[in-house]
C-alpha cells in the first residue's frame, strides 16, 4: 500500500526537480533559438487543425445556448455580449486546454520517450549537455507560446464564428452583436485569458517532457507515457483554470 504514494512522491519530486533545473537553465545562456523555433513549428503544425475544429462547435454550442435564452427575454440584442464573455473567458482557454493537452503535450511525450529509450539522452549527459536546457526548457517555451497564439485565435474564431451564426440562423441585428461585444468583456478579461493560456502550455510542456525523460523500456512505455500525459496533463490544467478563474473574478471583482 505504501508503494504508490511513494512512487507519486517520487514522480512529483522529479517534475519539480525537472521543472527548477529547465527555469534555471533560462538564466544559461546560449539559449536553444533554434530548437525553440523548431518545436513551436511542430507544437504548432500539430495542433492547429485540431484547435479550429474544436473551437467551431464549441463556439456554435454557447452561442446558440446563450442566444436562446436572451431571445426568450427579448434580450437579443445582448448577444453580442454572450458570446464576447463565452468566446474570451470560457471558449479559449477550454479549447486550448484541450488542444494543448491532447495534441502537442502528446507530441513532445512521444518524441522524448523515443530519444529516451534509443539511449539519446544518456549520451547527451555523457558529452555534458544538460538536458533540462537542451531540450526541455525551448520545449516548454515553445508549448507556451503555441497556447498563447491558439488561445487568441480561438477567442476569434469564437467572435466571428458567433456573429455569423447569431445574425444568419438566429436573427440576431448586426449592428447590435458588434456594439455588445465589448459590454461584458474588455482589455482585462483578454489578459485574463492569455495568462491562462500561457499557463496551460507550459504546465503541459512541462508534464511532457518530464513523461518523455522518465520513460524506462521499449517502445511500449513510450505509449503508455503518451497516455499518462493526456491525464495527468488534464488534471493539471483544469485545477490550473479553475484556480486562476477565482483569482480573476476577484482581482476584476466579477
Amino acid at each position: 500500500m505504501g508503494s504508490v504514494p511513494r512512487a507519486t512522491a517520487q514522480a512529483l519530486g522529479g517534475f519539480y526537480a525537472l521543472s527548477l533545473d529547465a527555469f534555471g537553465a533560462l538564466f544559461r545562456a546560449p539559449f536553444q533559438w533554434r530548437e525553440f523555433l523548431t518545436q513551436f513549428w511542430f507544437i504548432a503544425r500539430v495542433s492547429l487543425v485540431p484547435t479550429i475544429l474544436m473551437s467551431v462547435p464549441f463556439t456554435v454550442l454557447v452561442v446558440f445556448t446563450l442566444n436562446s435564452l436572451l431571445l426568450e427575454i427579448g434580450a437579443g440584442d445582448l448577444s453580442g455580449a454572450g458570446a464576447g464573455l463565452g468566446a474570451i473567458t470560457q471558449i479559449g482557454p477550454l479549447v486550448t486546454v484541450l488542444v494543448v493537452a491532447g495534441a502537442g503535450a502528446t507530441a513532445i511525450a512521444a518524441d522524448l520517450g523515443s530519444r529516451t529509450i534509443r539511449d539519446e539522452i544518456a549520451a547527451l549527459e555523457v558529452l555534458g549537455i544538460d538536458p533540462a536546457a537542451r531540450l526541455v526548457l525551448p520545449r516548454a517555451l515553445a508549448s507556451t507560446a503555441v497556447a498563447v497564439t491558439l488561445n487568441g485565435a480561438v477567442c476569434a474564431i469564437g467572435l466571428i464564428g458567433g456573429f455569423f451564426f447569431s445574425v444568419t440562423l438566429q436573427n440576431v441585428d448586426p449592428g447590435a452583436y458588434a456594439a455588445g461585444v465589448t459590454l461584458l468583456v474588455g482589455p482585462g478579461e483578454l489578459l485574463l485569458s492569455e495568462i491562462k493560456a500561457a499557463v496551460f502550455g507550459l504546465l503541459a510542456g512541462l508534464i511532457a517532457c518530464h513523461r518523455g525523460l522518465s520513460v524506462s523500456g521499449g517502445p511500449k512505455s513510450v505509449g503508455e507515457a503518451v497516455n499518462e500525459t493526456v491525464v495527468f496533463a488534464f488534471v493539471a490544467l483544469f485545477l490550473a483554470n479553475m484556480l486562476l478563474t477565482s483569482i480573476g473574478i476577484a482581482v476584476m471583482g466579477r
